[in-house]
């Protein structure tokens, strides 16, 4: 049920010198998420323009439970430990849904 879904944007800011390692991680974290969670409906992580240390990351979970799930899982445990001496920002902000369409 879609009124169930949860949608958080996730604004990051890398340091500099950690970010191909950083990237190299969430990239990895994110098609484990994938691919092996069946309440992670997507995830999608873009870097601003110009500005390629500013992350966002648009969340998009079957429900609260399975976002709480996503938080446990060990893929997740692990990129959030790599990542945590190269994040200097993070600021998780909820979402409601207006219209959320993509191509199977």
């Amino acid at each position: 049920m879609s009124e169930n879904r949860i949608v958080r944007m996730a604004e990051i800011e890398v340091d500099p010198q950690h970010l191909e390692t950083y990237r190299a991680l969430l990239a990895e974290e994110i098609a484990a998420s994938v691919a092996v969670e069946e309440g992670v409906l997507s995830l999608n992580a873009v870097a601003i323009k110009g500005n390629p240390s500013r992350i966002r990351i648009l969340e998009v979970y079957a429900s609260q439970e399975a976002y709480e799930a996503h938080l446990r899982a060990p893929h997740f445990l692990k990129y959030k430990t790599g990542t945590a001496g190269m994040v200097t920002s993070l600021t998780l902000l909820e979402a409601d849904p207006i219209m959320m369409c993509s191509k199977p």
